[in-house]
C-alpha cells in the first residue's frame, strides 16, 4: 500500500491530476450544473491536491467554514503535521459542510475525502465523482451509488476513473445482478455517446422535411423567428410536441453523460437548437412541464450561447406580431394573435394564457372559473377531434377571452365587490332559485353572506369541524330569511362553503 500510495500521490502526477480535474469539471458545469466529489488514496494526498486545485483555481479557496468552492472532508491527529491539520473537522463542522454540498445554490462544488460520505450520504445535486483510489466490491457500489441519486433533470452520475477500477467494478456489478439488483447502475462512456447519437438522429427525423439549417448563422432576431416557424412545423404533427419534447430530453441527458467527447462538441449547436424550440414548446404546457425557465439545465449554457446577443431583439416582432400596449387580454392583444403568421402556434399561445388566466381567476371566484374552464377544455375537444378548423378554434379561444373580460367587469356593473361577486356565482348556478328570487335577492343574498362569512371565519377555520358547523347554521339562516328554496339550500350551502374556503387564503394575506 505504501508503495501505491507513494505512486500516486507523487507530486508531479498530484499537478496533472489537479488540472484534469479542474479542465473536465469547468468543461461539464457549461452544460450540467451540479456537483462533485474527488476521492483520495490518503489525506496526505487529499491535502497535497487541494493545494494544487487551489494554486490553479485561487478564488476556490476560504478558511471560512461557510465560503469557498472547494473543502477537504476529513479528521487529523495531534501527531499530523500542520499541512494536514488545517483541514480537520469536527463532527459539527462536517454536518455544517454537508449541508452547504446538499445545497444546490450554496458556493461549495467540490469536496475532498478519502473515506467519509463514500457510504451513507445523500447529495442528489452530487453529479460527478473522480475516483483515484483503489476501491472494490461492496465499497465501490456504495461510493458510487452517491452520484447516482434522481435529482431534478439529472441523467445520471458520472464517475471518472483515475486508478484503473474498471475490471473490480464489473466484479461489484456482477454482485449486484447476483444478488437480485435491478436495472443497469452504470454505462461505460462510449454507451452513452451512441445513446446521444442515436436520440439526436431520432430528433433530426421528427423534423424531416423542414429546413433550419439557416439557423446557425442567422442574426438573432432571425433564429427567434426560425424557432418559431419550427415550433408552427412540430405542432402540425399528429402529438408533435410530446414527442419532440420526450426525445430532446433524453437526448439532452445523453448529451450531459457523453459530454466531453468529440461527438459532443460537433453537434452542440445543432442540440441546442434542439433544446431551444422544446423550451418555447414547454412554455405552452399548463402544467409542471412549463414551469421553471423552460430548459434543462445540462444543455442551458449552450442554448444561451446560440441565441446570445449584444442587442435588444423585440420577441413580438420576431414573432409576426405587434407589441402590445396593453393587458395581455385587451382588444389590441387578442386581434394580433388572430392575426399571427404561424397559427398552429397563436393557438398553443392562446391556449396557455386562458388557462392561466383562468386558474389565476379561480383563487377568487370557483364557480366561475369553472365555468370559463369548462368551457375552454369543451373547445380545445372539439378541436382535437377536428370538429373546429385551425381558423374556428382561434375564434373560439378569442371569444372565450372576451368572456374572461366581460366576467371582470360583471361585479362593477352589478354594484357587488369582488368577494361578493363569488358567492353570487356560487348561488346562481341554481336555475329554479334564480326564478323564484330574482337577481336583487340574490344580490341582497351575496352581500349579507360574503359580510358574515368574512366576519365569523377564524385563520384556521378551515380545519376547525366547530367554526366550519357554525358557518354552515350561519348561511343556512341567510338563504331561509330570504326564501331560497329549501331541496336547493344542500347544494348551495356546499358551494358556498367551498367558495368561503377558497377566499380564507386570500383574506388571510389582506
Amino acid at each position: 500500500w505504501a508503495k501505491l500510495e507513494a505512486i500516486v500521490g507523487n507530486k508531479d502526477r498530484i499537478a496533472t491530476l489537479a488540472n484534469d480535474i479542474v479542465t473536465h469539471f469547468k468543461e461539464r458545469e457549461q452544460v450540467f450544473e451540479g456537483k462533485a466529489m474527488i476521492v483520495a488514496m490518503s489525506r496526505r494526498i487529499a491535502a497535497d491536491l487541494y493545494e494544487e486545485i487551489v494554486s490553479l483555481r485561487p478564488e476556490w479557496h476560504s478558511n471560512d467554514l461557510d465560503k469557498g468552492v472547494l473543502k477537504v472532508v476529513m479528521t487529523t491527529s495531534s501527531s499530523d503535521g500542520p499541512k494536514l491539520q488545517k483541514h480537520h473537522t469536527t463532527k459539527a463542522q462536517r454536518k455544517a459542510l454537508a449541508q452547504r454540498l446538499k445545497d444546490e445554490d450554496d458556493p461549495l462544488k467540490l469536496v475532498i475525502v478519502r473515506d467519509m460520505w463514500l457510504t451513507g450520504f445523500d447529495a442528489p445535486c452530487l453529479n460527478t465523482m473522480y475516483i483515484d483510489k483503489p476501491m472494490k466490491d461492496h465499497n465501490l457500489m456504495q461510493a458510487i451509488a452517491r452520484v447516482n441519486r434522481v435529482f431534478k433533470d439529472k441523467p445520471g452520475g458520472l464517475i471518472v476513473d483515475y486508478i484503473g477500477i474498471a475490471t473490480n467494478l464489473k466484479k461489484a456489478l456482477g454482485f449486484y445482478s447476483e444478488s437480485g439488483g435491478k436495472g443497469i447502475p452504470a454505462e461505460t462512456h462510449e454507451k452513452a455517446v451512441d445513446i446521444m447519437l442515436e436520440k439526436l438522429e431520432v430528433v433530426r427525423q421528427l423534423l424531416h422535411g423542414f429546413d433550419y439549417s439557416g439557423f446557425f448563422d442567422a442574426a438573432v432576431k432571425d433564429k427567434l423567428s426560425l424557432i418559431l416557424r419550427t415550433e408552427d412545423f412540430i405542432l402540425n404533427i399528429e402529438d408533435g410536441k410530446s414527442r419532440f419534447i420526450k426525445e430532446v430530453t433524453l437526448l439532452g441527458q445523453a448529451y450531459a453523460l457523453a459530454k466531453p467527447d468529440q461527438a459532443t462538441m460537433d453537434n452542440a449547436e445543432e442540440i441546442a437548437f434542439f433544446q431551444a424550440v422544446k423550451a418555447r414548446l414547454a412554455k405552452f404546457e399548463t402544467g409542471g412541464a412549463g414551469s421553471g425557465n423552460g430548459y434543462d439545465t445540462v444543455i442551458k449554457n449552450i442554448v444561451d450561447s446560440a441565441i446570445a446577443s449584444d442587442q435588444v431583439i423585440d420577441i413580438f416582432s420576431a414573432a409576426g406580431m405587434e407589441k402590445p400596449e396593453l393587458s395581455i387580454l385587451s382588444e389590441e392583444f387578442l386581434k394580433e394573435i388572430q392575426g399571427m403568421k404561424y397559427k398552429n402556434v397563436a393557438i398553443e399561445l392562446l391556449k396557455k394564457i386562458l388557462n392561466d388566466e383562468i386558474k389565476l381567476r379561480s383563487k377568487h371566484n370557483l364557480t366561475k372559473s369553472k365555468s370559463l374552464m369548462d368551457m375552454l377544455n369543451a373547445a380545445i375537444r372539439r378541436y382535437q377531434n377536428n370538429l373546429l378548423t385551425t381558423a374556428e378554434i382561434i375564434e373560439e379561444l378569442i371569444r372565450i377571452a372576451k368572456e374572461i373580460n366581460k366576467a371582470d367587469k360583471r361585479g362593477e356593473e352589478m354594484g357587488l365587490s369582488e368577494d361578493e361577486l363569488a358567492f353570487y356565482d356560487a348561488l346562481e348556478t341554481n336555475d329554479s332559485a334564480v326564478k323564484v328570487l330574482g337577481n336583487d335577492q340574490l344580490r341582497a343574498i351575496a352581500r349579507e353572506i360574503a359580510d358574515k362569512v368574512k366576519k365569523n371565519a377564524t385563520i384556521d377555520w378551515t380545519i376547525k369541524e366547530s367554526v366550519r358547523a357554525r358557518l354552515m347554521v350561519i348561511v343556512r339562516r341567510i338563504l331561509n330569511k330570504y326564501g331560497y328554496p329549501p331541496d336547493k339550500q344542500p347544494a348551495a350551502i356546499e358551494l358556498v362553503m367551498k367558495q368561503a374556503e377558497n377566499l380564507a387564503d386570500v383574506w388571510s394575506m389582506a
